[in-house]
């Protein structure tokens, strides 16, 4: 790139952790008001990278220069105080906390009478309206955060990062959650940060937003800078060889599943509550996956929460090979070789204080009881280590702590986890959200195989070309209603979409 100055510089950075080198010698440079996307695998070190410029973590070799001078994050408050501030991947608002007080946790406007101090709840709202105005936000400053959906807490923090009126703002993953009008608003709020000065650093897996809204992009691989081009020269595929280091011929494997006999039944499946799924009916075959499409509100994750008894339902008929089930917990789940693999992996998935092994094995811990009440380890670690070696989850060890491994990674574990159930049917709710490109095939491949050895799979992706790419038919659902099945052989974008608003009002 031609000599230029930089707003941020982080050069030379290094950083380890036990067994593991997170870091070698990364450089990464970003110019004032311009996207800077930042790309890689899962366990590419892009997130080592942001909490060494955030403070998270102190690099053990290099230095962080902002503004032409040589700064020390010793803690995230070092680096809001220079302007540098964070939108994390998983959110950890204070959920019982109004909008108005997360936004300004910490720093809340004082007003003194006398020898006393309060907090000016008046200006704090004002900021509040002040700052949303500005953003084009419509969030209600009283709302409790626990009562916002996902994509408005995302906005929340978009709100909040902004506030600290920072130079540069990383951004991770920050449209996971957003609808397609909510992701159109967050780009226009990033071309106003970018009119004023501000640099954005920018992660995320979508190809397309990155080819869409980044300026200049930098990919890593295993902890290494490969390098740093203006996204103008780049294309899709160049993207996906530079971060796996290959080229992938092609984005989903091809299958040899043969849809056989209904497996599943579910019929006039309804929600005790209105606004949930209604009326829903449809079959599912063995060796079948039935993608399921829909826009954020159409009840799909409540609908299959409520197929592993995780929800209450009013009325509806569930039947598993010709026989009607009752399902009302996810022990009855499991009895009828149910497998759930949920969206939230963070929140609903992995155990982060567990280790690997623990997180893999404790869907099944009754299959390895001794008849002294005891655990047969040698059991455990060899199934443990039989689930690493063909789901390919890179670890150091069956020992590390699941909480250390990249996303991908984590969610091959999972997937471990209810493996080792042996179950028939296996629902999985946004399996490659938040996975890159390489560990993404792996997980399709994983899937073509299950549904070619017979099992059932329901699949919910908001991804259309995964949707497209992935199933065998895709059913379509709109504000709890089932809107209508497509072949997933002949579907096409605009047609899930006319079905996926085909009930709005």
């Amino acid at each position: 790139m031609a000599q230029q100055v930089f707003l941020l510089e982080m050069n030379h950075i290094h950083k380890e952790f036990p067994g593991v080198k997170a870091l070698d010698d990364v450089t990464l440079k970003v110019r004032p008001g311009t996207v800077h996307a930042l790309m890689g695998e899962n366990g590419a070190g892009k997130s080592t990278l942001m909490k060494c410029l955030f403070g998270i973590y102190r690099p053990d070799a290099g230095e962080i220069v902002l503004n032409n001078e040589q700064v020390t994050m010793s803690s995230s408050k070092d680096a809001l105080a220079h302007g540098i501030s964070m939108i994390h991947q998983e959110l950890h608002p204070v959920p019982f906390r109004n909008v108005m007080e997360n936004i300004w946790l910490g720093r809340f406007p004082v007003k003194r009478i006398g020898p006393f101090s309060f907090v000016d709840e008046k200006k704090m709202l004002s900021d509040t309206e002040k700052l949303f105005a500005d953003l084009g936000m419509d969030l209600n400053p009283h709302a409790v955060v626990r009562d916002l959906s996902v994509s408005k807490v995302q906005s929340l923090e978009i709100a909040k990062a902004v506030s600290y009126r920072s130079k540069v703002i990383i951004m991770d993953e920050p449209t996971s959650s957003l609808t397609g009008n909510e992701v159109e608003q967050l780009f226009a709020i990033i071309r106003e940060l970018k009119s004023r000065g501000v640099a954005i650093i920018y992660i995320s897996h979508k190809m397309e937003e990155i080819l869409r809204i980044a300026d200049d992009v930098t990919i890593m691989r295993d902890g290494k800078l490969i390098g740093t081009w203006r996204a103008a020269e780049l294309t899709t595929d160049l993207i996906i060889s530079k971060m796996v280091g290959r080229d992938l011929t092609q984005r989903f494997p091809s299958r040899s599943n043969t849809p056989g006999e209904p497996i599943l039944k579910v019929e006039g499946l309804t929600s005790p509550f209105s606004q949930s799924f209604q009326h829903v009916s449809f079959e599912l075959r063995k060796g079948e996956i039935l993608g399921v499409g829909g826009l954020v509100g159409a009840q799909r994750t409540e609908l299959i929460e409520a197929l592993f008894g995780l929800r209450a339902v009013s009325s509806g008929k569930v039947s598993i090979n010709g026989q009607e089930v009752r399902i009302k917990s996810p022990k009855d789940a499991k009895r009828y070789k149910m497998a759930l693999l949920t969206e939230e992996r963070r929140v609903t998935g992995i155990i982060p204080v567990l280790s690997i092994l623990e997180n893999t094995v404790i869907a099944n811990l009754a299959s390895y009881q001794t008849p002294f009440l005891l655990l047969n380890e040698r059991k455990r670690r060899a199934d443990v280590s039989r689930s690493i070696e063909m789901l390919r989850v890179k670890t150091p060890s069956m020992k590390a702590m699941i909480k250390n491994l990249s996303g991908g990674n984590q969610q091959k574990v999972l997937l471990a986890r209810w493996l080792l159930t042996d179950p028939d049917i296996l629902l999985l709710d946004e399996p490659t959200r938040g996975v890159d490109v390489g560990a993404k095939y792996e997980i399709y491949t994983i899937i073509t195989e299950l549904a070619s050895q017979g099992k059932g799979i329901i699949m919910i992706s908001s991804e259309m070309p995964e949707l497209l790419g992935m199933s065998d038919r895709i059913m379509v659902m709109c504000e709890g209603k089932l809107s209508g099945f497509l072949s997933g052989t002949t579907a096409t974008e605009e047609e899930i979409m006319r079905l996926a608003t085909k009930h709005l009002a």
